[in-house]
Order: C-alpha cells, then sequence, then structure tokens
C-alpha cells in the first residue's frame, strides 16, 4: 500500500521574508497648503450601506440600499512655521469657502458653497508609503472634499503636550490606487544585490 505525504500548508506571513504588512506609521497625507509634518494621525476612508427591511409574517428580511462614506478625521498639530500659523490657515479655509463674518456688510448675501468649500480645502491625498519610502504603495484621493469642522485644541496649565486641531472632512467618495510593483521592485533590488 502506497502512503501519500500530505501536501505542506501555506506557510505563515511572518516566516516568508518577503511578505511586507502596511504598516501604520508608513504615510504622508498633503492638503492642499498644509505642511506634511503637521499632520499628527488620519483616519482612513470608511463608507456603509444602509438597508431597508421587509417584514413577511414572522419573519424580516434585509436589502442593501444606499453608500454613505464617513467623514474622516484629521489631527494637526497646531504650529507657527514660515508659510503661516495653521489656526489661520483654518480660518482662510473657512472664508475662502464663502464664509463672511456677521460684521461685514456682504454676510447678509453670501453663503458657503459645495463648490467654494471644496476649492479651499484644495486637493487631499493619503499616499501609505513601503519599506523604501520612494513610491507610494497606496495612493487615496478624496473626491469633492471640504472641512465640516474644526476643534482648536484645548489649552492646559498641567499638560506640556503639543496643541493639537482636530479636522473632521467630509467627501463624496475616493479614488484608490494600489501598487505593489513599487514593493516588488525593492524586492527585486535586494535581490539583484544579493542582499535576498
Amino acid at each position: 500500500m502506497e502512503v501519500k505525504q500530505k501536501e505542506a500548508p501555506n506557510m505563515a506571513f511572518w516566516s516568508d521574508v518577503l511578505a511586507e504588512p502596511k504598516r501604520q506609521y508608513r504615510w504622508v497625507m498633503y492638503i492642499n497648503n498644509l505642511p506634511q509634518w503637521i499632520v499628527k494621525k488620519v483616519t482612513k476612508p470608511s463608507f456603509s450601506i444602509t438597508e431597508s427591511s421587509h417584514t413577511y409574517i414572522n419573519h424580516v428580511f434585509y436589502y442593501p440600499g444606499k453608500v454613505e462614506y464617513d467623514p474622516l478625521s484629521v489631527t494637526l498639530v497646531d504650529a507657527v512655521e514660515p508659510n503661516g500659523d495653521t489656526t489661520q490657515k483654518m480660518l482662510d479655509i473657512l472664508y475662502s469657502s464663502g464664509y463672511v463674518r456677521p460684521d461685514r456688510a456682504e454676510s447678509n448675501t453670501t453663503t458657503i458653497s459645495k463648490v467654494g468649500a471644496s476649492m479651499a480645502l484644495g486637493n487631499v491625498r493619503i499616499e501609505q508609503i513601503g519599506p523604501v519610502g520612494s513610491e507610494p504603495i497606496e495612493v487615496i484621493q478624496l473626491r469633492n472634499a471640504w472641512v465640516k469642522s474644526v476643534k482648536l485644541g484645548d489649552l492646559d496649565y498641567e499638560s506640556d503636550d503639543l496643541l493639537n486641531i482636530d479636522l473632521e472632512i467630509r467627501y463624496d467618495y475616493f479614488d484608490l490606487e494600489t501598487n505593489a510593483q513599487n514593493y516588488s521592485n525593492f524586492v527585486g533590488t535586494l535581490q539583484d544585490a544579493n542582499i535576498l
């Protein structure tokens, strides 16, 4: 009787030197005229699907509905740097959105518009980088993004923490571009150099 050998199970990712999970600290974010280094934390886009239900006798059946994208949360360091103050930049975005303070004559007829708010915030992009960092392995581009809320932080005599500004960004949808080839190129370079 011939004994068949069992096939070896797939190796776990941690035993494969070529596997590289995405890391939380390997990213940069681009928001219009804000320097990258003040962006301290960001949530990646998320979405949910609404539902409708139908009840029939003793049963409930569910049907998928509309896709709703959740706001993006961003934490900035409030900084004074050569290109300006972060708090002032938040107010500039508000005013460029179409908001006019009530002590101005034109405030009676001027309002915030979606096009104004989107143009004021500008291009919003998150790039996740690989171990080398030269080319992104993932790019998230928010579409029709605008600032929904700004919290200018808390002051506290008992704390020596950096002062943060919390933003909430609303958007209609996002584009995702992945590029595993950039990581493959990095691995190939290591193999060519006989490092792997």
